[in-house]
This record gives C-alpha cells, structure tokens and sequence, in this order.
C-alpha cells in the first residue's frame, strides 16, 4: 500500500512507506520468556508446536485459522446475535453475502471447514473413485480417503520446486488430468478438487486461465469441480496482480468469476472471513443441497446454523464483505511480502514467489544433513521456538502422513516450515523480529539435530505427535 511519507522525506529517500489500513483499539499483552523456560515448555510440548500452551509463546504464526483480530463493525454484529434456533435472521445476512460475493445459489453452514469437507466428501464420494486435486491437503484428504476416495496430486510440476518462480504454482495440469480419465475413465472421478493458493505448496495462487480451462475439460467429460475456497480472496488478488487482463478488475469481482467456473464450494471462514470460528458449503445443484442440508441436521445443527452461535454468523457476514475490499488485501498479502523480501535478502531459503498466508522456509535447504525420516521442518520449527518463543508449524513428512495400505510414511518432495500470519493482529515491527529470528537460526543450522517420532496418533498424526532428540 503506497501511503506517501512526508514530501520532505520523499524527497529525501525517493521511499514510499505503507501503513496498515487499521488502527489499533484494543492490546492483548504478549509474554516474552527465557530460552531455560523455552526449553523446558519445548520438552514438555514434545517438540511438537501445536501442544505448546499459548502463553508460552510470544509471536503466534501457527496459523492463520481463527487468529485474526475482528473489526468493531465485527464486534457490533456480534451484539445483535439472533440465537433463535431455527430461522435466525444472521443465517440469512450469511446466505446473502456469500450469493452475493461468491455467487453460488444454496448455502449450509459448518461449525468450520472440516465439517464441510466431512460433508461434502460423505455424500458424493463412492469408495474407490479418484479425486484428483492441486496438491493435498491435510484435513480435505482424510476426509476424503475415509469416505473410500482415492488422492491423485494433479498440481503442476513446478509447485514441487521452492525456487521455481512461476506465477501461478498452484495450477492443475491438464495434461495429468486427461491421463486419469483416459485410464480410468470419467465416471472414475468423483469430482476435480481445487484449492484457492494451494497452502501444501506454499500458498500458491491459480490463475483465472487454469481455472477456466479446467472447467471446459471437465464440461467435455461430465465432471464436477468442487473449490476449497478457504482463501480464495487472497488467490484473487493475486490473479488482479500477476494475470493479464485483471488489473483493472477488483478483488471481489475477480474473486465472483472464478468461483462461476466451479459447481461446489466449502469454506473455512476462519482465514479470509476474518472469524474465530465458522465455515460453510455453497452448491448450485439443488438435489445435492438437499441432501446436504440434511446430514447438516444430523452431523452440524439446524441448517440454518449449522454448529454455530447466530453471533457467529452475523461476524462472518460482515466479514466476508470486509474481506474483499482491495485496501484490506493488499495490507494482508503486504505484510506477508514484507517478510519474506526480509529473509530473500538475507539469502534464507523460501518457498518462491511468496505466496499470500504464509512464509514457507525450506527446511531441506536448512538442514541438508538431515534424513527426511529425521523430520527436518519439524525440527525447524523447534529451533525458531527455542530461539525466540515464535511458534511456526511444520509441513513435510509429519504433516504428509501416511499410506493407508503400506503403513510407510508419505514424502512429499516439500519439506517446508510455515510462519503464518494471522489477518489484522501484528504489525511490521513484529515481522522484523520474526525476520531477525529466522536469521539467527538459519546462522546456526550445521549444528543442528533431528528428531524421532515417538508417539503418532491414527489420523492428522502432525496434531498430537510427539517427539524426542535424535
């Protein structure tokens, strides 16, 4: 966001600083602890960031899910909560700002994503059909592969290489596409599954080109293609940025183009919606509607609530329409870009081009003397705690899991640590001591151990595992 400084300054410096698009009413006090206490909450936690306790950590960038800080128009809403339990009039200001910025007809609401995906996947997989997708990922894949369906990572090569610069890294190649229908055939296929800026790749966008041609493919051969669209607003600006043909565009009437080329949408409302709590599903299809609102009913709530307070649902509201004002994403996605040219300019190893919700650091690039089996990122991520009290989530081998009929572990080619930034709760001086920290831990990589996995539970084993020191 190019806010000019004083003319005197500019002309000075020839600089042009940007400013959040926000002012600050409220603080919540943050606790910066020793590295003695660091090492033993680290141990307890069994190096594993997500049993951290949060008042142990000092700048959260374990995720962007539920963490960002709500508006005052926000908060206002959450006063004028309906909490009838059916018919709640904030189900319906919900109903329309998703027909209204999304553009799809029916609309069920979740108590987050992975209800929806629960959902979804419940009802239109039949076991054994494939699902192809651009990269797995995490929650979406159990749900799928519980429901019988079978992942086909259909994501363009380069999305597999950090340094690759390609501007569009989370585009589905076709090509892989047309291979499964012609040796499996159509009906094999249960539905092509898209995620907006892919986050297994580093929050890599699609473009507006890949998108619809996908969807003329898939007209030739009578398949769906169902959006993950959890932050898709930010893949729109990207498309507004990078894409020929968008710039005049804004965010919102990008953002109502992509979703026409899809049949389905789910959403966790707790990343681009700026809540703590929601999701929804959004179909044309009225039949499928109708069986989806009813498995809400048995699995959510009513369906006109589905597991969440009418308070949450008049926040969402307001947040989707908040969320795709083109000042708001700039700052988001600036933020995020201020670091990451931080850490390029120290020669630290990211996923390229920095992608919308996170910084990706490369953790085999950090620690080239570690086995994959030695859980590189998550061991980075340890390391950034250990450091400073910055608390990263790693996505590699723990994260990818493992095959349900070998019993091995899954290797993904990326092996990476996210710092992700919530929406709207940090500020730039923040960003710069998380920058400083990467650095000094990126300084201090050769004397580096990995770490063994010593407890794994069944599904989503990166939630709950636990490990110890090599």
């Amino acid at each position: 966001m190019n806010t000019p400084v004083s003319k005197t300054m500019g002309q000075q410096s020839g600089r042009r600083s940007w400013a959040e698009p926000w002012k600050i009413k409220m603080v919540e006090p943050l606790a910066v602890t020793t590295r003695e206490h660091r090492e033993k909450a680290l141990a307890e936690a069994g190096f594993n960031t997500f049993l951290l306790k949060s008042e142990d950590v000092y700048i959260d960038l374990l995720t962007d899910s539920g963490t960002s800080a709500m508006s005052d128009r926000q908060w206002a809403g959450m006063m004028l909560g309906d909490e009838a339990y059916a018919g709640s009039r904030n189900f319906y200001h919900l109903e329309s700002a998703i027909q209204r910025f999304y553009g799809y007809k029916h609309i069920v609401p979740t108590h987050q994503g992975r209800g929806a995906e629960h959902l979804i996947s419940r009802t239109v997989i039949k076991p054994g059909q494939l699902i192809p997708g651009n990269m797995y990922f995490t929650t979406t894949r159990v749900h799928q592969e519980l429901s019988g369906g079978i992942f086909h990572d259909v994501i363009i090569d380069q999305a597999h290489d950090p340094a690759n610069p390609h501007p569009f890294k989370g585009n589905i190649d076709l090509d892989k596409v047309q291979a499964l229908i012609d040796r499996h055939g159509a009906k094999s296929i249960a539905y092509i599954s898209v995620a907006g800026t892919v986050n297994m790749a580093g929050g890599q966008p699609v473009s507006m080109a890949n998108i619809r041609a996908l969807r003329a493919l898939c007209n030739t051969h009578g398949i769906k293609v169902y959006l993950d669209a959890t932050r898709m607003v930010e893949n729109a600006w990207f498309i507004q940025q990078r894409e020929e043909g968008y710039a005049g565009k804004s965010v919102a009437q990008i953002l109502k183009e992509f979703c026409s080329y899809t049949d389905v949408a789910w959403m966790s409302a707790k990343k681009d919606s700026l809540v703590n709590i929601g999701g929804w599903l959004a179909v044309n299809d009225w039949d499928l509607f109708e069986e989806l609102r009813n498995l809400v009913v048995v699995y959510e709530g009513l369906h006109t609530y589905g597991g969440l307070a009418g308070r949450d649902l008049e926040a969402m509201a307001i947040g989707i329409e908040e969320s795709v004002q083109d000042d708001h994403v700039r700052s988001r996605i600036g933020q995020v870009q201020y670091l990451g040219d931080l850490l390029t300019a120290w020669g630290i190893p990211i996923v390229q081009p920095v992608g919308g919700h996170a910084i990706f650091l490369d953790a085999r690039a950090f620690y080239p003397h570690l086995k994959q089996i030695e859980f590189p990122a998550q061991t980075l991520a340890a390391e950034l705690y250990l450091d400073s009290g910055i608390r990263a989530m790693e996505r590699g081998i723990a994260s990818a899991g493992r095959d349900a009929k070998t019993g091995d572990h899954h290797y993904p080619k990326l092996e990476l640590t996210r710092l992700t930034i919530p929406r709207r709760v940090y500020t730039q001086a923040h960003m710069d001591v998380v920058a400083e920290s990467v650095k000094a831990v990126w300084d201090a990589r050769a004397s580096a151990r990995g770490l063994d996995m010593v407890y794994e539970p069944k599904y989503l084993r990166f939630f709950q595992a636990r490990f110890e020191r090599l």
